[in-house]
């Protein structure tokens, strides 16, 4: 295991405004119009001092209940947020499963927004036109894909959007919630992603709500809880913390 950090999280904090609700009159702002220049509310740290580095070849798991701070730790290592203290360093290239099928063209087909979307993902069109079928097989959506992408569902979507975003090739992947995908037996296929991930030592963090996952594939694991990361020595331990809650 290489020694030098894949990914180095020290000292981040995240914090975001959140407005007092109030409903003030138009006579109100016209009798006195800096109303206008003035905002009441408070700022909320979602992410406290974080600390945490992942090293090359490992498969961490992050684990905390809805609002914890997950997803915004994530988007953060991703680069979508900027931290408003604190320091991120990436080492290597990076595909991040956050927001699947962002870039999406409702009006396009099915066979338009793979080109679409892997081209958003850094991949090469002529990549794209080997991969095309591996693809749309992955995904089960061989009859559909030139229907506009407005007529499939919202699974259908995130599927082809996964399957997508898998033949990227990169050194760390950023897995969010990605085993809530499709049915059972998609999901099973995604597991062989995450094996295959880990056979050719990719670096890989997984956010997920299963604790059978986080024992079958990650190395270590942490858990996240209102907005602080606990360690602990075992994955069982930190399973067993975010059963405790």
């Amino acid at each position: 295991m290489d020694n030098k950090p894949a990914i180095q999280i020290k000292n981040v904090r995240k914090s975001f405004f959140l407005p007092h609700e109030k409903h003030d009159t138009f006579i109100e702002y016209a009798t006195n119009p800096m109303r206008l220049f003035r905002r009441s509310g408070e700022q909320y740290d979602v992410l406290k001092d974080i600390d945490l580095e992942i090293y090359p070849g490992e498969f961490v798991g992050i684990m905390g209940r809805n609002g914890s701070g997950k997803s915004t730790l994530l988007k953060i290592m991703a680069g979508i947020y900027e931290p408003t203290s604190g320091k991120v360093k990436v080492n290597g290239s990076m595909v991040p499963f956050l927001e699947l099928g962002v870039g999406f063209n409702p009006e396009l087909t099915g066979r338009e927004n793979v080109y679409l979307n892997g081209i958003i993902l850094g991949m090469k069109k002529n990549m794209l036109k080997e991969k095309y079928e591996e693809i749309v097989d992955f995904a089960e959506l061989e009859k559909f894909m030139d229907m506009p992408l407005k007529n499939f569902s919202s699974g259908m979507q995130v599927r082809l959007a996964f399957s997508i975003a898998i033949m990227a090739d990169a050194d760390i992947y950023i897995l969010d919630e990605v085993l809530a995908v499709g049915d059972v037996a998609f999901q099973e296929k995604c597991f062989d992603i995450f094996r295959k991930y880990k056979s050719d030592g990719k670096t890989v963090i997984l956010v997920t709500h299963s604790p059978g996952s986080v024992k079958q594939f990650c190395d270590r694991a942490v858990f996240l809880k209102d907005g602080v990361l606990h360690y602990y020595n075992t994955i069982d331990e930190v399973t067993q913390a975010y059963i405790n809650g």
